[in-house]
């Protein structure tokens, strides 16, 4: 009865002063939709990141760092420090250890999209997420020189087709002066989305790659030198050289003995890393900044609760009148203090579940723009337990911070007579 009572105190108490109380109570929601957001995207991000590949033992490539290995064939970022020798990518397709070797040949783009020169090991062996593997929404993977396959974000931003003719750029920059004009690519397929950087790439074979770049040198075209596309499918085709390769090993034990092998390979210098100790480097980088954004966002919260503190406790003047009454009607003074206790946890719940609505809003609206730009797929879904946790936190420390007014209304309230300033 008596928690009833409070309760229903309470909640007139802040009806009352429901115009003032709304400002503090918007501030805190939007503090707290940060927080969760900033939470919740972390926890998206990493995912994310953790699920642009699997079910790839190694990637070997020119001699480098890790990350800038992992950055350039995975993300489609930077650019490589040298390729290897196409003897050495036979070499590892000889190796009875491995099981598939998957081929990259890098350095062209198509309106800022990173071109990947490969074969059909890409489509068959390449996996993402829990082991999904790659298909086709449309068309069917290239089987001809100079066909292409676009990744789902590059057809649906340049409304492609199947049938549609490119003109791919060399170089990997977003602006391009020299053109494969001499050797248009057709659209011969369209890859299904799957929210990593796969959609953000176009896709030609390693024979298309080499006939692009006949009578081409130092990134220009020789006049009089560069070949038709009949004339292209007319050459040998091999290539010399690719830029980089994934590697699969069914027997997991042998990874890194065969690791091990490739960076010591005298013939050239080569680095072979493991995609899943590469994204754990990467991620413990980006995690040192939105571990600090998320303790900034913490911080603003603490603010806006300190602002529902100086809110209360201006109010608390305009409050004598109200205690007194509870007072001479039988409260006692820890029944008043409570009441300051309740009002601080009741606009902190409501703050949190204002800032629920809010951030699956914002998520909704922001997820299709990441996708898009990024590559990154964000999905609704249940909160986890950290972002419960964080959730609960709010009231938790409204509670405490609701001390400091309270235990001001305890010690008034002890004093308050019936006329209203007079101490009894």
């Amino acid at each position: 009865m008596r928690i009833r009572l409070a309760l229903s105190l309470a909640w007139a108490s802040l009806w009352h002063r429901r115009r003032v109380l709304a400002l503090v109570t918007l501030t805190l929601t939007l503090s707290v939709t940060l927080l969760l957001g900033v939470q919740y995207l972390r926890t998206e991000v990493r995912q994310s990141f953790t699920n642009t590949i699997s079910g790839t033992d190694l990637i070997v490539g020119a001699r480098s760092g890790q990350l800038n290995l992992l950055l350039y064939t995975v993300f489609h970022i930077g650019d490589a420090t040298n390729n290897i020798r196409w003897s050495t990518y036979q070499g590892l397709t000889d190796d009875a250890r491995i099981d598939w070797v998957v081929p990259l040949s890098l350095g062209d783009s198509y309106r800022g999209h990173r071109v990947v020169g490969t074969d059909r090991g890409f489509v068959e062996h390449f996996r993402y997420g829990r082991d999904e593997a790659l298909s086709l929404s449309q068309g069917a993977w290239f089987a001809d020189v100079f066909d292409v396959v676009l990744g789902a974000d590059v057809a649906r931003r340049h409304q492609h087709a199947l049938g549609d003719d490119l003109i791919l750029s060399h170089g990997g920059g977003r602006t391009s002066f020299s053109n494969h004009k001499d050797t248009p690519f057709t659209v011969t397929g369209i890859l299904a989305p799957t929210g990593t950087p796969v959609d953000q790439a176009v896709y030609i074979s390693l024979e298309g790659m080499e006939a692009m770049h006949i009578g081409w040198e130092s990134g220009v075209a020789i006049p009089g030198r560069t070949v038709t596309p009949e004339q292209a499918r007319q050459r040998d085709l091999t290539p010399s050289s690719i830029t980089a390769a994934l590697v699969g090993i069914e027997r997991k034990v042998m990874t890194f003995q065969v690791q091990r092998q490739i960076n010591e390979f005298r013939d050239e210098p080569l680095s072979a890393v493991l995609p899943g100790v590469a994204l754990s480097a990467l991620w413990r980088i980006m995690g040192q900044f939105e571990r600090a954004l998320l303790g900034i966002t913490g911080f603003v919260v603490v603010t806006s609760l300190i602002g529902l503190i100086a809110v209360l406790l201006t109010l608390q003047a305009q409050r004598r009148r109200e205690i007194a009454i509870l007072r001479a009607t039988g409260a006692s003074p820890s029944l008043v203090a409570a009441l300051h206790v309740i009002e601080c946890i009741t606009l902190a719940v409501i703050a949190c579940l204002l800032a629920l609505a809010l951030s699956a809003g914002g998520l909704a609206l922001i997820s299709p723009w990441l996708l898009q730009t990024h590559g990154i797929q964000i999905d609704l879904r249940p909160l986890a337990s950290a972002e419960w946790l964080i959730l609960a936190s709010v009231p938790t420390t409204a509670a405490l911070v609701g001390l400091i007014p309270a235990l001001q209304a305890w010690r008034q309230s002890r004093h308050h007579g019936l006329s209203h300033g007079t101490d009894g």
